[in-house]
C-alpha cells in the first residue's frame, strides 16, 4: 500500500499548500527594465523644491509671495506668484440612500477640491458604505471615502492630482535645471463657476517687475451618472520669447485598505504594443518596502516588456475599487512616471500608502501672442468599483481593458486560465441573483452555484469514488505481494503493476478527476473572493450580514482572545466539522480503521486531524462568502459521497446474489445473470 499512501499524502499536502496560496499569497511581479537608479523618488522626497519657498498657511494673513525657480540669470529672470485665499469647491453629490443606482440624474461620487496645488482633497462614493474592522452602526451609515489627503514621513500633506513641480528653461537649453517651481505649495485662485459640475483654478507666475511669466488654468468637470472626473490644464506663455516647459502631477493617493485579509493595494500601468493586446504591469504596496530597501528602482518604473509599446492608463487600486487615469484624445499627454511608496510613521502597516507621479514631458511654448504660445492637457479619472459589468457596458472602458484592474490569484493555475472562468462564474452569479428578483440573496446564489457545479462534475466525482473503492479491495492482495517480494523491490513493483492491470485500476485514476476539477474550484473561489457584488451583501439578517467580511456571530464582551480576536466566527468552525466528517467517509479512512496499527492508518489518522484544523485556522478571518462557499462545497461532497457509496453498495449486493440492474429498455426490472455456455456453438 506504499504507492497509495504516497499518492494520498502528496495530494493532501498539495491541497493544503494550494489553499494557503489562494488565501494568503502575496505574489511579486518583477519587471524587466533597465536600471535607472537616479529616477526613483520616494513620495516623501521634495529634493527639487526650495524649502524657503513654502509659507505656512496658518500664518498667512495677507496675500503672500511664493518664491520661484531661476530659469536663467541672463535669459530669464526669477518668477514669483501670489498665494490666493485658501478655498475649497465641491462637485457632484451624494444620494440619500447608500446603494447602487441606475438613475441617470444621480452623481456617482462627491469630490472636494482644494486651492492648494489645485488638487483633489477627497472623493466620497455615493453608492458604497464605509468599512471598518470594528463595524458599528455609525460606521455602517457613512459613505466610502475612496481618495483622501495623506502625509509623508515629514508630515507634509499630499493631495491627489496636485500640480507638484514645474521646470522652465530657455528653448536652447538641453536639460532643465535642478530647481523647480513648487506649484503644490501654492494656493491657486478658485474661479467661482456657480456649478456643481465644474470648478476652475488659476495661477500666474511672473517676474517681480516685468512682463515675463506663465499662466496656468486647471478645470475639473463631473457629470451625473458617470464615474469619470475630467481634468484639463491649460498652460500659456506670457513671455516675449519661446520657453521650454516640463511639469509633474501627483497621481491618485490616500486609498484605504479593503477587507480584513490580504492588503491588495497596487499601482498598475497598462501598455499597448503595435498590433498587440493591452498588457498590464503592477507593483503591490506590500512589496514596496522590500523593493525600496534593495534599491530595486526598476520595479517602481513599471516599464513594459515591449520596447515599442505606449502607455494606455495608470491606476491605483485596492481589492474592490480603482482610480484609473487616462489621457483624453483632445489634449496633451500626461503619462505615468514612477510608483511612490509612503511608509507610515506608525507601526500599523495598514497606514502605509502608495501613489505615483505623472509627468508631461518637455514641450516648447511659442512667444506670447503666437499660435503655439499655449498648450492644453486633459485627462479623465475613473473613480469607482472594479466591476466587470461597468467595464463591459462602457465602450471606452472596454476598449481600454479596464477589467485588467480586477485581480485574480490563480494559485497553481495560470491567471490566463482562471480569469475567463472566474468572469463566467461572476456573470452566472449576477444572472441568478437577478432572476431571484426582490428575494435576491448572494449567499443563496453561492450555495446554489456550488450545487450546480457539483451536479455538473458528478460523473467525474463518481468515477473517482469507484476507482478508490476498487483500490480499497486490493488491500489484501497488495499485502500478499509485499510480503512475498519483500526482498525484491523490483519484482514487487512489477507484480503490483500487473495486479492493477488485471483489475483494471490505476493508483492515479482516483486522484486524476480531482486534479481536473481544481481549476473550476479555484475559479469559483476566486469569483466569490473578488466580486464587488459580495461587498456589503448579506446572507441572513442576524448572521453573515456582509459576505466580504468575517461572519462575526457575536463580539466578546470587553475583551479579545488570542487567534479569535474580538469576534467569534462560527462559519470556519462549522467548516472544520464538515471537513472532518468528509475525511471519516473516505474509503481509505474506513480501510485503515480496520487496521489501526498499520503505518497507513497512522498517516490517515494524522491527516484526519490536521486537515479540519488547518482550514479553519487559515480562514478564520476570511470573508464569509468564501467560507460559505467552501463549507457548502464540502457539505455537498459529503452528501454526494454518501449517495455514490450507497449506489455502489446496492450494486455489489445485487451482483453477489447473481443479479444485475438493467436499463429502461428492459423495463427497468432486475433480472438474473444467465450462465455462459462452456462452448460457443
Amino acid at each position: 500500500m506504499k504507492i497509495k499512501t504516497t499518492v494520498i499524502v502528496s495530494v493532501s499536502i498539495f491541497l493544503v499548500i494550494c489553499a494557503g496560496l489562494i488565501v494568503d499569497s502575496a505574489l511579486e511581479h518583477p519587471q524587466q527594465a533597465k536600471k535607472l537608479l537616479s529616477r526613483i523618488v520616494p513620495l516623501t522626497s521634495e529634493t527639487a523644491e526650495p524649502e524657503a519657498a513654502s509659507p505656512k498657511i496658518e500664518d498667512v494673513k495677507e496675500p503672500t509671495k511664493v518664491a520661484a525657480a531661476t530659469i536663467s540669470q541672463v535669459v530669464y529672470p526669477q518668477l514669483t506668484s501670489t498665494n490666493a485665499e485658501m478655498k475649497t469647491a465641491t462637485l457632484g453629490g451624494l444620494t440619500e440612500e447608500i446603494k447602487r443606482s441606475k438613475e441617470p440624474g444621480d452623481y456617482k461620487y462627491q469630490v472636494t477640491l482644494t486651492a492648494k496645488g489645485a488638487a483633489i482633497d477627497n472623493v466620497v462614493l455615493s453608492e458604497f458604505k464605509a468599512k471598518s474592522d470594528t463595524i458599528t452602526e455609525d460606521t455602517e451609515l457613512l459613505n466610502l471615502t475612496l481618495l483622501s489627503p495623506w502625509q509623508d514621513v515629514n508630515k507634509r500633506t499630499v493631495y491627489s492630482l496636485a500640480n507638484s513641480r514645474l521646470w522652465l528653461a530657455p528653448v536652447e537649453a538641453e536639460v532643465f535645471g535642478q530647481t523647480a517651481f513648487p506649484l503644490n505649495k501654492l494656493n491657486w485662485q478658485l474661479i467661482d463657476t456657480n456649478s456643481k459640475d465644474e470648478a476652475r483654478f488659476e495661477a500666474t507666475l511672473k517676474e517681480k517687475d516685468g512682463d515675463y511669466g506663465i499662466k496656468l488654468i486647471k478645470t475639473y468637470r463631473v457629470q451625473p451618472g458617470s464615474y469619470d472626473l475630467e481634468c484639463s490644464l491649460d498652460v500659456e506663455n506670457l513671455s516675449p520669447f519661446p520657453i521650454k516647459l516640463k511639469m509633474n502631477v501627483q497621481g491618485p493617493g490616500g486609498i484605504g485598505r479593503e477587507a480584513v485579509r490580504q492588503d491588495m493595494r497596487k499601482v498598475k500601468v497598462s501598455y499597448k504594443g503595435e498590433g498587440k493586446e493591452i498588457e498590464t504591469q503592477a507593483l503591490e504596496l506590500t512589496a514596496m518596502p522590500k523593493k525600496k530597501k534593495k534599491q530595486d528602482t526598476e520595479a517602481f518604473l513599471l516599464k513594459s516588456d515591449e520596447d515599442d509599446s505606449t502607455q494606455v492608463w495608470s491606476a491605483l487600486t485596492n481589492k474592490y475599487f480603482a482610480a484609473i487615469v487616462r489621457p483624453l484624445p483632445d489634449g496633451g499627454k500626461i503619462a505615468f512616471d514612477k510608483a511612490q511608496y509612503n511608509p507610515s510613521i506608525t507601526e500599523n502597516k495598514d497606514d502605509h500608502d502608495c501613489s505615483y507621479s505623472l509627468t508631461s514631458g518637455a514641450v516648447t511654448l511659442g512667444a506670447a501672442g503666437a499660435a503655439d504660445a499655449a498648450k492644453s492637457y486633459s485627462m479623465a479619472v475613473y473613480l469607482g468599483p472594479k466591476d466587470k459589468k461597468i467595464f463591459e457596458k462602457n465602450e471606452t472602458y472596454k476598449a481600454l481593458a479596464f477589467f485588467q484592474t480586477i485581480d485574480f490569484r490563480g494559485c497553481c493555475c495560470p491567471t490566463s486560465v482562471i480569469a475567463p472562468m472566474a468572469f463566467g462564474i461572476m456573470w452566472l452569479m449576477n444572472t441568478l441573483y437577478s432572476l431571484m428578483g426582490p428575494l435576491g440573496n448572494y449567499g443563496v446564489v453561492i450555495i446554489f452555484l456550488v450545487f450546480l457545479v457539483r451536479l455538473a462534475m458528478h460523473p467525474v466525482t463518481k468515477k473517482s469514488q469507484v476507482s478508490m473503492m476498487k483500490m480499497q479491495k486490493l488491500g489484501p492482495k497488495m499485502k500478499e505481494i509485499q510480503a512475498k517480494y519483500a526482498n525484491n523491490k523490483q519484482e514487487m513493483n512489477k507484480q503490483v503493476m500487473q495486479l492493477y492491470r488485471d483489475q483494471g485500476v490505476s493508483p492515479v485514476s482516483g486522484m486524476l478527476p480531482m486534479m481536473l476539477q481544481m481549476p473550476i474550484w479555484i475559479a469559483l473561489w476566486t469569483a466569490v473572493y473578488t466580486s464587488i457584488d459580495m461587498r456589503g451583501a448579506s446572507f441572513l439578517p442576524f448572521w453573515i450580514t456582509d459576505l466580504s467580511m468575517p461572519d462575526r456571530l457575536f463580539r466578546f464582551p470587553g475583551f479579545s482572545l488570542p487567534f479569535f480576536g474580538e469576534y467569534f466566527n462560527l462559519l470556519p468552525l462549522m467548516m472544520g466539522g464538515v471537513m472532518y466528517l468528509q475525511q471519516k467517509m473516505m474509503p481509505s479512512s474506513q480501510q485503515t480503521a480496520a487496521q489501526p496499527d498499520s503505518q497507513m492508518a497512522q498517516q490517515q489518522k494524522m491527516m484526519m486531524i490536521m486537515m479540519p484544523l488547518m482550514f479553519p485556522i487559515m480562514l478564520y478571518s476570511g470573508p464569509a462568502g468564501v467560507n460559505l462557499y467552501i463549507m457548502s462545497s464540502i457539505g455537498a461532497g459529503v452528501i454526494e459521497q454518501k449517495v455514490i457509496r450507497k449506489h455502489l453498495k446496492e450494486k455489489e449486493e445485487l451482483e453477489a446474489v447473481g443479479k444485475v440492474p438493467v436499463t429502461a429498455k428492459t423495463g427497468g426490472k432486475v433480472k438474473k445473470k444467465k450462465p455462459k455456455p462452456m462452448f460457443k456453438g
